[in-house]
């Protein structure tokens, strides 16, 4: 017996609760600001912040303000559409921040992104980056538009 497939498209409406560390993450956005956590037993600066460190499994609470500008660990370019994303293409990129010891994911941009090769070689790994800022923003992750290169 054939297995029959059709196609269907499920909408399902929900609240997510943000919890305190991110509650406070997308406060500091509102102030461009970019809020992280140390982590009290190897010292690590957690950006994005979490309510415990995944190394050491212990409760972090010290906030700490990282910069806005940092260097690109990972990246690529997506030219396919997909739903609740940008029209393509656009590169995203992990970042880590001058004062985290981790790295965050966030758009990369202020560059023509037609080209792929150009693109990775503009967002190579090592290469300096700077948040560009929404004019008002809102307490969002996308209160950071893109980070552009640093020439």
């Amino acid at each position: 017996m054939e297995i029959i497939e059709f196609d269907a498209k499920w909408e399902i409406p929900f609240k997510h609760s943000a919890g305190e560390h991110a509650t406070k993450f997308f406060e500091g956005l509102k102030q461009k600001k970019i809020l992280g956590v140390r982590c009290p037993s190897c010292k690590r600066v957690l950006v994005p912040p979490r309510a415990f460190c995944e190394r050491c499994f212990v409760k972090t609470d010290e906030w700490v303000e990282v910069k806005d500008e940092g260097e690109v660990l990972t990246m690529t370019v997506t030219y396919m559409k997909f739903t609740g994303l940008p029209d393509p293409p656009y590169a995203v990129g992990i970042v880590k921040l001058d004062g985290a010891d981790t790295g965050m994911l966030c758009f990369l941009g202020g560059v023509d992104l037609s080209d792929w090769r150009k693109v990775h070689e503009i967002f190579k790994p090592g290469s300096r980056v700077k948040a560009v800022w929404k004019e008002k923003p809102e307490g969002k992750i996308t209160d950071i538009l893109y980070f552009k290169p640093v020439r």
